[in-house]
């Protein structure tokens, strides 16, 4: 298959730059093309493949084969995921391995935690109705900096963030700030039991926008589990890729992730393998017509 990309590509970049991209030797490239003549199955193979490596690449190498046969679904290339699945493995093309999820929730604190009134409730039906928030870390040579998110649960979209130096009540309010300007105000909020979602000014300004706060059992992750995939989704497929020598690329990093491809391009599982901006487009779509 990656010979097969370079032949479709030579007219325009050098074939040794591309052998070199792709980790395979001139001698290889130029035996392939030396083979004997192909079969009719074996030539749409080949086509096919070009397709499905150049989906990959464009992912950055994060697609699997469900979201690889989405993408050509969607491009109008009608072909069975099993084949793409076939394709891939003979390539070595696969999506990249989680990691181990590491907690840092810091629950003890004095201020007053909510029930759990999400209860792992995460196909709301409508938009606006529930919002999940969560903090994660991303390491940079001038130290940490700290991400806050506020998604929505039908579309799963990014509805607010924000990120600085500092995991304090601060980052969260920002975050929430941002969401309600841009969004009315869900009927339900959830998040961990973490001090900066307990603290009064939160809790305040929730109350304030007629907001029910909802918080996860202590030390149970699973009830927060769409912002913890979403955090670990963003790891694997760009923070883990990276080396950043300061916050500012690091931020830059994040917010193209969240609002270029996140938001509007990424094929999200939950949703049918559409992006959430598709998601909510197709919804609203669908109420006008009802």
């Amino acid at each position: 298959m990656k010979f097969a990309f370079i032949d479709a590509k030579k007219a325009h970049f050098p074939v040794a730059t591309l052998c070199r991209h792709l980790g395979v030797s001139r001698s290889g490239y130029y035996a392939w093309v030396k083979r004997p003549e192909e079969s009719e199955h074996t030539k749409s193979d080949r086509a096919l493949g070009v397709e499905v490596l150049a989906v990959h690449q464009e992912s950055r190498g994060t697609y699997g084969a469900p979201r690889v046969h989405a993408e050509l679904k969607a491009r109008g290339r009608r072909v069975a995921r099993k084949r793409v699945a076939r394709l891939m493995r003979q390539a070595g093309l696969r999506a990249r391995a989680r990691r181990r999820f590491v907690r840092t929730t810091d629950s003890a604190h004095s201020h007053p935690v909510s029930a759990n009134s999400l209860e792992r409730n995460f196909q709301p039906g409508q938009p606006e109705r529930a919002w999940v928030g969560d903090i994660t870390y991303v390491w940079t040579e001038e130290g940490w900096l700290y991400l806050a998110v506020l998604l929505d649960l039908f579309s799963r979209k990014v509805v607010g963030w924000a990120m600085g130096e500092r995991i304090d009540r601060h980052l969260v309010l920002s975050a929430l700030d941002m969401a309600l300007l841009d969004h009315p105000a869900p009927e339900l909020h959830h998040s961990d039991r973490g001090s900066q979602y307990a603290s009064e000014d939160y809790r305040q300004l929730l109350k304030e926008r007629g907001i029910e706060c909802s918080m996860s059992r202590k030390g149970n992750c699973w009830d927060n589990a769409v912002a913890e995939s979403f955090f670990s989704t963003l790891k694997l497929e760009r923070v883990y890729l990276t080396r950043f020598e300061t916050r500012a690329a690091a931020k830059g990093t994040l917010f193209e992730y969240i609002e270029v491809f996140y938001n509007r391009k990424r094929r999200h599982s939950a949703l049918g393998y559409v992006s959430p901006a598709e998601y909510e487009r197709m919804a609203a779509t669908k109420r006008l017509a009802a």
